[in-house]
Formats: structure tokens, C-alpha cells, sequence
């Protein structure tokens, strides 16, 4: 359910405090536990750090982002990917050329000793 038009929009006030009077590079990033905060306009160009319960992740504000919250952008869950017996041969096919790949460069490129 959306929150009521008359209300306005809810930004937490401690992050308008923090960017208030201030330029984008002068902050740097700006650490926050508000994922409900809505972005406003004043907060674009902005780096903020979200937490997503585990760390804060870094979210650069542009204007596509205006009117979202803060915590659409900082994931809460990691994907663990499927797959079975044949993901796990392609997977290990695939690590196995990119090591004898990289032994082969270094070979080529190493100057012969004396």
C-alpha cells in the first residue's frame, strides 16, 4: 500500500542534515541504516552508504533514482546460483583453461635465464 499524498514523501531528517550545505565532493560517503528514506532531489550526486544488514553498500544517487528508497538499491540477499552435476563440469572446465591459459602466457613472456 502507498503512502497517503497528503503525508508527503518520508526522508529521514538526520540525512537532509548531513548533506545540507554541502557539496558532493566535500562528504564523501555517507553511511545510513534508513532504507526507507525516499530520495529526494537535494540528495543527487550524493554517495551513500546503504546497509543492507550485513555491510554498507555505496549507492551513487542520480536523478532516474528521485522518489525510490534508499534500500531499493542495497540488496538484502545474496543469489546463490543453481545448477547440479553439469554446472559444476562446465564451471571446472572453464577454471581449467583460464589456468593453463595463464601458464602458457607466463611461459612465453618469462626471459630465458643463463
Amino acid at each position: 500500500m502507498t503512502r497517503s499524498s497528503y503525508k508527503g514523501p518520508y526522508v529521514y531528517d538526520r540525512l537532509l542534515k548531513k548533506i545540507e550545505g554541502r557539496k558532493p565532493d566535500q562528504v564523501g560517503v555517507v553511511k545510513t541504516w534508513a532504507r526507507d528514506s525516499q530520495i529526494s532531489p537535494e540528495m543527487v550526486g550524493f554517495t551513500f552508504g546503504v546497509h543492507n544488514g550485513r555491510e554498507h553498500l555505496e549507492v551513487f544517487i542520480t536523478e532516474d533514482m528521485v522518489g525510490h528508497r534508499l534500500g531499493e538499491f542495497s540488496p538484502t540477499r545474496k543469489f546463490i546460483k543453481h545448477g547440479g552435476k553439469m554446472q559444476k563440469e562446465i564451471e571446472q572446465q572453464k577454471k581449467d583453461s583460464e589456468i593453463a591459459a595463464a601458464q602458457a602466457a607466463k611461459a612465453t613472456t618469462a626471459p630465458p635465464q643463463k
